[in-house]
């Protein structure tokens, strides 16, 4: 007999409300870049600077995939 195991969220109530965030002032136009301070004008964009404010917050989200690309090989 298998042992039932109970699913796990895999983000938080905190970055559930800075995604909703993010994506409501993309609708309005006044979600920012950080970086050069441009208007975001993708949702895939919104979403990633939701849940980058989430984790600064110190909300459940998931940490950033480390990248291995030409930076590592000379």
């Amino acid at each position: 007999m298998k042992k039932k195991t109970q699913a796990r969220s895999r983000y938080g109530e905190k970055a559930s409300e800075k995604v909703g965030k993010a994506l409501h002032e993309l609708k309005r136009g006044e979600l920012k870049s950080g970086g050069s301070g441009k208007t975001v004008t993708s949702r895939k964009q919104a979403i990633a600077i939701g849940l980058s404010e989430a984790r600064e917050a110190g909300g459940k989200v998931p940490r950033l995939k480390v990248r291995s690309g030409r930076e590592g090989r000379k």
